[in-house]
């Protein structure tokens, strides 16, 4: 089978001049080229379908390069492929075939319709009319998921080399969580995946930014981070993940996806977020880390 991004670009990396900072910037959920052949498979219009993006998240952090930071984009959207979660985290009753046997076909996100290849977008509409082909699946995963991630791993083995730490931000946004007037919701929500992915003194910098722009910040709960959190974070030898989950009414409304007068407000907050974490003499950490063994 084919690529549906035979022609163009499934993700970007736009790399700095020079990388100024052991920063690196992904934003794994904010792509929305939607490739024809995946629309004619949908059951969903094409504005339905868009209710599932971390929509704009790119745009929000798209002075990233300007500052001296790489930044890793995906153009696909997450309705068709999801890039953190396992590679073959997989439902099985999306599918003609059988699926092979090493293939993860029984995790929660599977049951909630969240898996690689998703089967619903948000508030449990289905995705596709009929089943999908192995091919299809394997089409995705090896043809973009994987090298997605040898991407992102190659720029946080560049930056390590470089600096000798890295510090990967991976961007997402959420439905906004204080519908009914709950109060105590956060704005937005750091996931360090219950402190083992990431220095709590780069958490806490984080955490300040957002706190001094007035939202209200929780930790992990109720995302303490994905697999992309999981997998890259290992303080230990010296790469830090941190997960960030800002609340989409900041900036957009949430049925139409028009970006509202909250925009341009969020990409200063970005902007303010990625001058703060440059300012960071992250290279201590790794002199900390070096102090330890």
């Amino acid at each position: 089978m084919q690529s549906d991004y035979s022609d163009r670009p499934a993700f970007e990396t736009i790399r700095p001049r020079r990388q100024l900072a052991p920063i690196v910037v992904n934003s794994p959920h904010s792509g929305r080229d939607y490739p024809q052949r995946f629309l004619k498979l949908s059951r969903l219009n094409e504005t339905t379908i868009r209710h599932s993006e971390d929509a704009y998240v790119d745009e929000i952090f798209t002075r990233a390069p300007h500052m001296g930071l790489p930044m890793l984009r995906a153009n696909f959207p997450r309705a068709y492929l999801d890039v953190n979660r396992e590679p073959y985290e997989l439902d099985p009753r999306m599918f003609r075939e059988r699926l092979p046997d090493h293939f993860n076909t029984t995790s929660p996100r599977i049951a909630a319709g969240l898996g690689t290849i998703a089967r619903i977008v948000s508030e449990n509409r289905p995705i596709y009319r009929e089943p999908l082909t192995l091919e299809d699946a394997l089409m995705r995963v090896e043809g973009i998921y994987k090298p997605y991630h040898k991407t992102l791993q190659t720029l946080l083995s560049e930056t390590l080399a470089t600096f000798g730490v890295a510090v990967l931000i991976d961007c997402h946004s959420m439905p906004r969580l204080n519908r009914g007037g709950d109060r105590s919701a956060p704005d937005v929500v750091l996931g360090d995946r219950y402190g083992t992915t990431c220095a709590p003194v780069l958490v806490d910098t984080v955490e300040m930014v957002f706190a001094a722009a007035g939202l209200k910040v929780a930790r992990n709960r109720p995302y303490a981070g994905g697999h992309t959190t999981r997998t890259y974070g290992r303080p230990q030898y010296g790469i830090h993940a941190l997960q960030i989950e800002f609340s989409r009414h900041l900036y957009m409304h949430e049925l139409t996806l028009a970006k509202h007068q909250g925009f341009p407000l969020m990409q200063q907050l970005a902007e303010t977020l990625l001058a703060a974490l440059v300012r960071f003499d992250a290279v201590a950490l790794a002199r900390t880390q070096l102090a330890a063994e």
